[in-house]
């Protein structure tokens, strides 16, 4: 087993079975993921259950309810290309790795069901619904280990494998950089999605280099260019408003979401998403 693998995993482990100890993780498990009906808001509601495009059209706050949980169905699907391979290594595949494998043993914890999907441009490697600890550890591995580098990925029809492929309503945790546009909301209306958006502090803060080559990763060509304030500013535009588009289209269809940058503790910005 990869060293590097192997200590990531140790750390995974060490934070879902002694740092959450007790904890039993409630707000993974909520009140379930069986849809049941759309209501009028209530006084003491939980004001995350609004479902905002309908509020809108009836100028009424409406929740969603849901049926009693039994058997919690948790999907880790990842969305894999060379993008994540940015910088002087591929710092953002092992972020996304670690984050699968956090989820991944706080979900056997529980004793609930962990199916793992990962796309790339050509393969789709899978995990079927599972709570033995061998299978989700080598669907993580896998996740270390593949080879990105002049890879693309189809997010149209990877969106559309998950929904073919995922009958049960589930918690669908949909992880990777999103650099490109994705529509999700398909998913939506079957699943219970959160999106984790990896990144790196370089791609959202880049610095003047002045005259460099850079390497495409996704077609492995060479550009020599003047990456000076003037050529941030536009490429920073550009991604402030792909960002903010991202961000409505999640907003418009219930999609809660989280950016973690590779130089952060992942746990605590997971569990920030169900305080």
């Amino acid at each position: 087993m990869n060293p590097a693998f192997k200590a990531l995993q140790l750390k995974a482990r060490h934070q879902v079975y002694t740092l959450l100890a007790g904890q039993n993780l409630s707000s993974l498990h909520g009140e379930g993921y069986d849809f049941a009906e759309l209501r009028e808001y209530q006084i003491g509601d939980d004001i995350r259950k609004i479902n905002w495009m309908i509020s809108a059209k009836l100028q009424k706050p409406y929740i969603k309810t849901f049926h009693a949980n039994r058997e919690l169905s948790v999907v880790v699907a990842a969305l894999m290309d060379s993008s994540l391979y940015f910088g002087s290594g591929n710092a953002k595949q092992k972020k996304l790795t670690e984050v699968a494998t956090l989820l991944g043993y706080a979900t056997q914890q529980q004793n609930d069901l962990f199916t793992g999907l990962c796309y790339t441009q050509t393969q789709t490697h899978t995990t079927p619904p599972t709570k033995q600890l061998y299978h989700i550890e080598g669907f993580c591995q896998t996740l270390f280990e593949l080879p990105l580098l002049g890879t693309s990925i189809e997010t149209t029809k990877a969106t559309q494998d998950i929904f073919k492929r995922i009958q049960r309503p589930s918690l669908l945790f949909v992880l990777g950089d999103f650099l490109e546009e994705i529509d999700l909301s398909l998913l939506a209306q079957k699943h219970e999605v959160i999106v984790i958006i990896i990144r790196d502090r370089t791609e959202e803060s880049p610095k003047a280099l002045g005259e460099v080559t850079l390497v495409n990763p996704k077609e492995n060509n060479k550009m020599k260019t003047y990456f000076g304030k003037r050529n941030i500013q536009k490429y920073l535009s550009k991604l402030h408003a792909h960002d903010k588009k991202l961000s409505t289209h999640f907003s418009q269809h219930d999609i809660r979401y989280v950016k973690v940058f590779t130089d952060e503790e992942v746990l605590r910005k997971l569990m920030g998403l169900f305080i």
